[in-house]
């Protein structure tokens, strides 16, 4: 099987020695994804529920860059800089898997990139 990197500029380029995404076989592996503008490379937003909008467009943009869409997303891993964020996250996070959401794990963590507030990975399949 041959590993196919995913890389868009609609989205937030690396800051560091990661892909966007690859795609292995019939499931996609998007790297986690904080608030950054893709323009700006700057953090959007001040508290928790406004970067989680930026994250989830921009892994809306990784997906689509793939082919696929958040109804293809079969895992997510959220992290937390405060678990105190989570009914925020959660809700806004929830408007992107409106039906068949799916699973999960969260996990406040002792920082993140850019002292963002959340980030977001998932994995997603694209068989048929």
């Amino acid at each position: 099987m041959k590993a196919k990197r995913i890389l868009t500029q609609d989205a937030p380029a690396p800051i560091g020695p990661y892909s966007q995404a690859v795609r292995a076989g019939k499931f996609l592996f998007c790297s986690g994804q904080v608030a950054l503008d893709p323009v700006t490379g700057e953090l959007v937003g001040d508290d928790a529920a406004a970067q989680v909008g930026q994250v989830m467009k921009n892994l809306a943009a990784v997906l689509a860059a793939a082919g696929a869409q958040f109804k293809d997303v079969v895992k997510t891993t959220i992290f937390l800089a405060d678990m105190n964020d989570f009914a925020a996250v959660n809700r806004v996070y929830g408007e992107s898997f409106p039906e068949n959401p799916p699973a999960r794990s969260t996990f406040a963590v002792a920082g993140l990139p850019k002292n963002a507030r959340v980030e977001i990975e998932l994995i997603a399949y694209l068989g048929t």
